[in-house]
């Protein structure tokens, strides 16, 4: 959080070096031999990466071209490959590197491996190609790394061979924790500087943050970011109690909403500096302003909504989790490949669970709330509104089931809605969580008035959000867009006959 309100360059080092790099793998699947050689150097300062993705391979591993075989005497791997977009890469000492390896037969069926090696960029066969050049994060340590023969022994295997994936994507999960603290600095940031501005700043006759317009976007500004910080701690709260805590969904969200809520906060902070929002610090320097750097904030933050996963792969992956439970009862259904008895007795199964099930989402079960106080009633209602909606979520993820069946999967902005919904409703509970213990820790605090104040703007902003992805899920332009895109994508663009007669 510190260092995300001052340089993006030096956030993503560290948060790449220890979230996705060597450090907490090491520490999750490492073995004690694997500990000793390399903990003590990334400890001491040696910088580490992180080798996925590749020029055609990005968020679908199954593309990966970057493969290891194994050695005549099996005792090492022999890899070969690619990397693209390595952070770090120019600089570090030791890469995590995922790679293809043999293939095993399970169940009479080849099935591909990916494997996670430690190697080092001081062996023979390891090669930085190119330093790559962004928009914004002018100074990160970026690359392609190629492979070529590189000898990795077998002991630098992380957790086992076929399990690269899994290493993967449970450091992706405190990757995608550190980058919407990064983003809750960065907009801690910008709200100082607009907040100073727009109180100093006079036009017509009022400081600017006086005029309505400019008024919405800070309340906005100050109620997302305490929203964005407060989903951060309660997700990272759960992996200080417990570093094997599963926070996938929770990570997820976090990254998904924190990074595009910063997005729009640096995007607001800009706009009501104006010209010297868009001007450099450089330039206001050298004629005697104050060097505020937002154009760099600007552009810095933008990767954010896209690195350890996009946008818009989070909210499908957000998706298939809210999915899982319920293909798990109705997916033999479903399967056309069974025999009809096999479905017909999954069927009666799942209709058995949803006889239980479906009734409870209609329940409010709201008894257990106890928040007291005259502050404790507005953030009450709040909680209530959560778990109400909650249910209410449910119910209509599972008649879209009902409507689509084993095409849902396919129905991305539909899924995305669903996933919005959720995530709010998330914000709107750690938020009022939040809220909730300040004020227990002091009852008497002069703040906690503005602090619910500011907690009841959020919430209410929130549930007019909520309110507009319900409506979204029946009434909507999804499919008149998708038909216009293909014939776009198929030259057969509208727009342009238009506008060329």
């Amino acid at each position: 959080m510190l260092l995300g309100g001052y340089c993006g360059n030096l956030t993503a080092l560290l948060s790449a070096h220890q979230s996705i790099g060597v450090p907490q793998p090491l520490i999750l699947f490492g073995t004690e031999e694997q500990k000793r050689k390399y903990l003590p150097r990334v400890a001491a300062g040696e910088i580490s990466a992180f080798a996925l993705t590749e020029s055609g391979a990005g968020s679908d591993p199954a593309t990966m071209l970057t493969h290891a075989e194994p050695t005549p005497d099996g005792d090492s791997f022999i890899l070969n490959g690619e990397k693209l977009w390595c952070t770090n890469g120019t600089k570090a000492g030791v890469i995590v590197v995922m790679a293809k390896t043999p293939p095993k037969m399970v169940g009479g069926k080849s099935k591909d491996q990916i494997t996670a090696f430690i190697v080092e960029t001081s062996w023979p066969g390891v090669h930085v190609t190119h330093r790559c050049r962004f928009m914004g994060l002018k100074a990160l340590y970026n690359g392609v790394i190629s492979f070529s023969n590189v000898r990795v022994p077998r002991e630098n295997i992380l957790l086992a061979e076929g399990k690269g994936l899994r290493v993967a994507l449970t450091t992706l999960n405190t990757g995608r924790l550190t980058l919407p603290a990064a983003c809750v600095g960065l907009a801690k940031r910008c709200l100082e500087i607009t907040r100073q501005w727009a109180a100093e700043r006079t036009q017509w006759g009022a400081p600017i943050g006086k005029h309505a317009a400019i008024a919405d976007k800070i309340a906005r500004m100050a109620a997302s970011t305490f929203a964005m910080e407060s989903m951060t701690l309660l997700a990272a709260s759960a992996v200080d109690r417990d570093k094997h805590a599963d926070v996938r969904l929770e990570a997820a969200m976090c990254k998904m909403w924190g990074t595009e809520q910063a997005w729009e906060i640096v995007n607001d902070a800009v706009q009501i500096r104006g010209g010297r929002g868009y001007e450099t610090a450089d330039s206001l320097k050298a004629r005697g302003g104050e060097p505020v750097p937002l154009e760099r904030f600007l552009r810095d933050s933008r990767i954010n909504t896209i690195f350890e996963g996009s946008s818009e792969i989070m909210r499908l992956f957000i998706a298939r989790e809210a999915l899982d439970p319920h293909l798990k009862v109705s997916a033999s259904v479903l399967n056309s490949k069974l025999p009809k008895s096999q479905r017909l007795l999954a069927a009666a199964k799942a209709a058995l669970f949803y006889a239980r099930w479906y009734p409870k989402q209609w329940l409010p079960f709201t008894e257990w709330l106890q928040v007291g106080g005259r502050n404790g009633a507005k953030l009450k209602k709040h909680f209530r509104f959560a778990v109400r909606t909650s249910r209410k979520l449910a119910r209509s993820l599972f008649h879209a089931m009902l409507r689509h069946g084993p095409k849902l999967e396919r129905q991305q902005l539909l899924l995305g809605r669903f996933v919005d919904i959720g995530t709010e409703l998330f914000a709107i509970t750690a938020t009022c969580l939040r809220a909730e213990r300040l004020i227990q820790s002091d009852p008497k605090s002069a703040d906690n008035a503005g602090l619910v104040e500011l907690v009841d703007y959020f919430c209410q902003a929130s549930r007019l959000r909520i309110e507009e992805k319900f409506r979204g899920i029946r009434k909507n332009a999804d499919r008149s867009g998708y038909r216009l895109a293909q014939q776009v994508l198929t030259g057969n663009d509208p727009a342009k006959s238009a506008a060329n007669p």
